[in-house]
């Protein structure tokens, strides 16, 4: 017997549907699906909170200084006249950064591998979005929580058969 199921579908598609669904699920923390395809999307997801605790303080603090472009009360940036050009100016700021070590940056980019990128709509009226990182969601947010748990961080509540195909429907949720 496979270690998976198929869900009737190529393994592309497969794939596919699974990281949407992982994606999902860690980015609103809770999805509506078939039982099926909940059970795969939880193997993969509960994989990523799992590496996700391992490596969430496996990082070490690095002060940089960097070049920031000045800006006035409106926030546009400040340019003054250098000869007879327009040149925007710089001020140095010392900033501190996480700098991650070689086993979270593997876990990092292990993550990066199954997620899809996510953004979200800031302003509906400009249509603006903004750019979520799902992964570092994961780290900073997610793995915290979960600590003291020993797996077991989604939950599965089944509510009811699908009318359509009669499918049973449940609620996939982190706890």
């Amino acid at each position: 017997m496979a270690g998976y199921r198929k869900l009737s579908r190529t393994s592309a598609q497969r794939k596919a549907l699974l990281r949407s669904q992982v994606t999902a699920l860690l980015a609103n923390g809770k999805i509506v699906t078939t039982e099926s395809k909940a059970r795969e999307t939880r193997k993969i997801a509960e994989k990523l909170i799992a590496l996700g605790i391992r490596e969430k303080d496996n990082y070490e603090i690095v002060k940089v200084t960097a070049k920031v472009a000045r800006k006035d009360k409106d926030g546009k940036r400040v340019k003054e006249e250098k000869d007879g050009k327009k040149v925007t100016v710089y001020d140095e700021v010392e900033k501190e950064i996480k700098k991650d070590l070689p086993s979270r940056l593997h876990a990092r980019r292990q993550m990066m591998k199954v997620l899809y990128p996510v953004s979200t709509q800031i302003d509906p009226k400009k249509k603006k979005t903004k750019e979520v990182d799902l992964v570092a969601k994961i780290f900073d947010e997610i793995a915290p929580k979960y600590t003291n748990r020993n797996g077991g961080y989604t939950r599965m509540v089944k509510i009811g058969q699908r009318k359509g195909d009669g499918a049973m429907e449940v609620v996939l949720e982190l706890v």
